[in-house]
């Protein structure tokens, strides 16, 4: 049922190897490295080149960068347009020199001249793509290796565009639904400090002048607006400390698995970042398993794509198992990760030989169930911030109210 150890050495050993393969070996290397005569010509007289001569090309990275720098929207147009041009004929070289000219990205079109340059001196399409990892995920490249092998690159690079049109679109959904609450928030946390350290303090100065007693909610917000006045250093420097050590144990590449472990405990949004892992995980081995990849190999690139370490780390026990000859349901449903749903589908996959359908179902599946956690989420988030900004304005309100009715009555 699973493919054998001679595949799973042939593609690591792709995938692991950035450098260009040596034409000098025997016939069955050469075999294994070949592609079709419409994604690759094998002679060089006989490539014709309707976009001019190929030049290396020196990519250059930047000494930092914020985000990435080609987006996915880019790469899944590059997959889109190079799948069409393959699957008309137009061999591999030519279909990415016309890539390259339609391409609005200048990073991209620096990586697609230098992908063509190495096919153009004798690398494998995937080896070239596979030189970078900072652009291409790693399911990608693996995909792309193992298209190689099958013959159908055209129709594996439309799948990958596909798959990364769906992330695409969730991503700007999660964005979307978040934006108006988090405006809400931040306008309001804005105007509680204008009121604080600059309205509040002349009507202290008011209060103070007529001597009367004022009532609790009104002490109260004249100390916090003293505070916030004349301790503002404090308070600073106090939130700064909080970020400083919140980054030392949460933050950054050393913080990932007690971060991803603290969100996946909370309340409502821990549910809906294990829906995505989940989601996005049988979405990626679905793909990884139809196009060919060896499955110990495509478990660990499907819990890499999760960007989840509690994935990562529980695949690394499956993937052991399933290198030792195991099956693959009784591993997963050890972890606890995975709902009896997801289960029961990865075990109908495993028993029928169809894993790859059964868990493109658990994905669409997942990807609903998604959606309608988002939504709830969200439905919940907005109140929440309303009901916070309203607590705050009506403490402000109540507090103000009461002194003045406070004073007219001691004053009468």
């Amino acid at each position: 049922m699973y493919p054998n150890g001679g595949m799973e050495e042939i593609v690591t050993a792709h995938y692991q190897s950035l450098d260009p393969p040596d034409d000098s070996g025997d016939g069955e290397e050469r075999s294994e490295r070949r592609v079709s005569d419409a994604q690759r010509p094998t002679d060089e007289a006989e490539q014709p080149d309707a976009v001019g001569p190929v030049q290396p090309v020196k990519t250059k990275k930047p000494l930092f960068s914020i985000g990435k720098s080609i987006k996915s929207d880019v790469i899944m147009a590059f997959s889109r347009q190079l799948s069409s041009f393959l699957e008309a004929g137009i061999p591999v070289l030519d279909a990415l020199g016309i890539v390259a000219e339609q391409t609005a990205s200048p990073q991209m079109r620096i990586v697609i001249n230098d992908v063509r340059s190495s096919i153009h001196r004798g690398t494998s399409f995937a080896a070239a793509v596979d030189a970078h990892p900072d652009v291409f995920p790693a399911f990608y490249r693996a995909m792309l290796t193992s298209a190689e092998y099958t013959g159908n690159l055209d129709s594996v690079l439309s799948q990958l565009s596909e798959y990364l049109e769906r992330d695409i679109a969730a991503k700007r959904q999660v964005k979307s639904a978040l934006t108006y609450p988090i405006v809400v928030l931040v306008v309001a946390f804005a105007a509680v400090i204008v009121m604080s350290v600059f309205v509040l303090p002349k009507f202290t100065g008011l209060y103070s002048s007529l001597g009367a007693k004022l009532p609790l909610p009104t002490r109260m917000l004249i100390g916090f607006t003293n505070f916030m006045t004349s301790y503002w250093l404090l308070v600073l420097g106090a939130i700064a400390i909080g970020l400083v050590v919140a980054f030392v144990f949460i933050g950054g590449a050393h913080g990932k698995s007690r971060r991803d472990s603290l969100v996946m405990k909370l309340p409502v949004i821990g549910n809906l970042f294990q829906l995505i892992s989940l989601e996005r995980f049988c979405r990626v081995l679905s793909s990884l398993s139809s196009a060919g990849v060896p499955l110990p190999v495509a478990i660990g690139l499907s819990a890499d794509s999760t960007n989840n370490t509690l994935f990562k780390t529980s695949m690394v026990t499956v993937r052991e198992v399933l290198v030792r000859g195991g099956g693959l349901y009784e591993p997963m449903a050890e972890t606890g990760l995975f709902p009896i749903a997801a289960r029961q589908m990865i075990q109908v996959g495993e028993r029928t030989g169809m894993l790859g359908n059964q868990l493109g179902k658990a994905a669409s599946y997942y990807e609903r169930e998604v959606k309608f956690n988002m939504k709830r989420a969200t439905e919940l988030f907005q109140p929440a911030v309303i009901l916070l900004v309203a607590a705050v304005v009506g403490f402000i309100a109540i507090a103000q109210v009461s002194a003045m009715y406070s004073i007219f009555g001691q004053v009468k």
